[in-house]
């Protein structure tokens, strides 16, 4: 008789992410077992070049259990005293990660046994999306598609009908691998609420979507409104391009004639070309005079003629007597009004 281990014929172990796995190692003791007892859980690595690792240890009354980091403070004996005979594991809060083959070695010498137990920790499906695919008329074939964003290995997917008689139309086609219901040649009987459960062996997942089957669009109606917009469109910019065009045109129009305007303004006439114009108009004057009047009013100095360019004194402005001739009115013809010199009786010129 030697050191055996009771616990049940179960290697295979399945729990879902989140959840708390026992890992059962139970033995029992023989009367010649004299040496001391070791309790060993390790990970076989899935790589047979890769080294068993130690998770936890019990040896010398004492338990180990900081040798592997990604399972520290989840994990400890089921038993505190594992020496009774219970070496069993619990591990808490489970993750993918945690999937593996673990090894129970109980020894005291000279009886050494082991059990190995395969762990598989499963995602249960999560972030269940529905959606639809393809045209929602009538007569035309549409898809409904379930997918899970989360979730291990193998899922499932299956449909049903929430609304109405909530059994499936007879056109449709489920496929349970992809999550994919064919409706083919829709009508509006197909119009309502359906359902898609996604599944694994550790969970399920929902959604559901509404389907609205309704007749063709009047696509002809719709090219006709976009062609009428379009022109209407087209029209008002047409529109708003000619007045500004003819906006322009006048701004432009004003500025050449008021350009035009000015260059029409003769200039200033000078202070040399007035007194020109003065003596110019004495002599035209004296031109229609007769000999007699001339030999008199050439005795008048030269200097006694008026000029702008002659500077006086104030109040000494030169007077003339009225003529009895009278003279041209200059004044329309641009010229300065000058007096003309008369005869009198006795012959001289006043």
């Amino acid at each position: 008789r030697s050191l055996t281990i009771t616990s049940p014929d179960q290697s295979i172990f399945e729990k879902a992410q989140g959840e708390k796995v026992t890992l059962p190692c139970t033995f029992e003791l023989s009367e010649e077992d004299e040496g001391p007892l070791d309790i060993e859980w390790v990970l076989i690595p899935a790589d047979n070049q890769k080294r068993e690792q130690i998770i936890i240890m019990y040896a010398v009354d004492r338990i180990y259990n900081h040798y592997y980091a990604a399972l520290t403070g989840r994990m400890q004996f089921t038993n505190p005293d594992p020496k009774s005979g219970d070496g069993s594991l619990d591990i808490q809060n489970l993750k993918a990660a945690d999937t593996g083959t673990y090894q129970c070695k109980v020894k005291k010498a000279p009886g050494v046994q082991r059990i190995k137990i395969q762990l598989t920790v499963l995602v249960k499906p999560a972030r269940t999306k529905c959606s639809i695919g393809g045209s929602q008329e009538i007569g035309k074939d549409v898809t409904l598609k379930c997918v899970s964003q989360e979730g291990s290995p193998l899922l499932s997917y299956d449909w049903r009908r929430v609304s109405g008689t909530q059994n499936l139309p007879a056109t449709s086609m489920l496929n349970k691998d992809t999550g994919e219901l064919l409706l083919k040649n829709a009508s509006q009987e197909y119009s309502g609420v359906y359902s898609c459960v996604a599944s694994n062996r550790v969970g399920t997942d929902e959604c559901s979507i509404e389907l609205h089957v309704t007749p063709p669009v009047n696509t002809a109606g719709i090219i006709v409104g976009a062609i009428i917009g379009t022109l209407l469109g087209l029209s008002v910019l047409t529109f708003l391009i000619c007045c500004w065009c003819k906006k322009h045109r006048e701004k432009k129009y004003e500025k050449e004639v008021h350009h035009d305007i000015r260059e029409d303004v003769p200039p200033p006439k000078s202070r040399s070309s007035t007194a020109r114009s003065y003596i110019g108009s004495n002599r035209s004057s004296l031109g229609s005079m007769s000999p007699s009047n001339m030999e008199g009013y050439t005795k008048t100095p030269y200097s006694q003629v008026p000029s702008e360019d002659f500077e006086r004194t104030p109040g000494q402005n030169p007077t003339f007597a009225p003529s009895k001739v009278a003279a041209p009115n200059l004044s329309r013809m641009g010229a300065v009004p000058v007096m003309i010199p008369a005869q009198s009786k006795d012959g001289s010129i006043v």
